[in-house]
């Protein structure tokens, strides 16, 4: 009788244990953050002021999360790809010329985790 009900509470332990994981993976994987990336054409030129680009961004009504100066570049974070598509058409009618604005790709942290654990045997050397 005992045997049985350690048997239950190891199963019972094992599938709360994969439960509690799955809903973490889950979590984790809907984070569906969007980027722009904003940075002078010309080698040597600077980036757009953030402010600048709040100010634009904010008198259009496009919400964004941050914000951020990175290795010459000006990364804008939204929480939807759909904000990002309006603030990139908004920036390219209010930034002068000179500047790129790119979306960044939000799945390369998943696209890198998936060469990593993906097995494969076509590498040569």
């Amino acid at each position: 009788m005992k045997l049985a009900f350690t048997r239950r509470l190891k199963a019972a332990l094992l599938v709360g244990a994969l439960a509690i994981a799955s809903l973490m993976v889950w979590s984790g994987m809907q984070n569906k953050d969007s980027t722009l990336e904003i940075r002078a054409s010309r080698q040597g030129g600077s980036i757009p002021d953030g402010f600048y680009v709040w100010h634009h961004l904010d008198a259009n009504g496009i919400r964004f999360k941050s914000i951020t100066p990175l290795n010459n570049t000006l990364l804008v974070t939204f929480d939807s790809s759909a904000q990002s598509e309006a603030a990139k058409e908004v920036l390219n009618r209010t930034l002068p010329q000179g500047y790129v604005i790119a979306q960044q790709d939000a799945d390369k942290d998943a696209l890198a985790w998936l060469s990593i654990l993906r097995p494969d045997h076509n590498h040569l050397g």
